[in-house]
């Protein structure tokens, strides 16, 4: 029998479904970003910035579990305050545009998450199938009743405030 190592093997950090929903997240984001929101916008880099900062620091967290279980969990926790910063931001995109937030037993919500899409193309696939091809649909109420729907780009000069 081999001895057990100094030091336990880390760092299988692609294989954490905390990592895959992340780096979702992430690319979800940064697809938003580019169509919705000014590239000079600071809303624009910090979206990006906080998503990539969830994916980064549970990979940086998880690498570090061989050597500090204190310092993986400071990095989880890290990770943890940025998706919910971008959690944040989403819902203040919502807000300022006078539309709804999904509620934690809306239909649509549960069809997504029952999808499971493991890209931001599934993630697009599925908004497609549900919502039509320009999306907008997403944004009626789950009664069917139309809400306040945001201006389109073109019509605020092809970009956001």
């Amino acid at each position: 029998m081999e001895p057990e190592p100094l030091i336990p093997k880390h760092g299988g950090y692609r294989k954490l479904r905390s990592f895959q929903i992340a780096q979702l997240c992430y690319d979800v984001t940064v697809r938003f970003c580019e169509r919705t929101i000014s590239p000079r916008s600071r809303t624009h880099d910090q979206m990006v910035q906080a998503a990539r900062s969830g994916v980064q620091n549970i990979a940086e967290g998880s690498k570090a579990s061989g050597t500090s279980k204190k310092f993986e969990l400071k990095l989880t926790n890290v990770a943890r305050a940025s998706l919910e910063e971008l959690r944040l931001d989403y819902e203040d995109f919502l807000r300022h545009r006078g539309l709804p937030l999904w509620a934690e037993g809306d239909p649509r919500r549960a069809a997504l998450v029952v999808r499971r899409c493991a890209t931001a193309d599934a993630v697009a696939e599925w908004v497609r199938e549900v919502h039509g091809p320009d999306g907008r649909d997403g944004q009626n109420g789950p009664d069917g009743q139309l809400s306040r729907k945001a201006p389109s780009m073109q019509s605020r000069g092809g970009h956001l405030p």
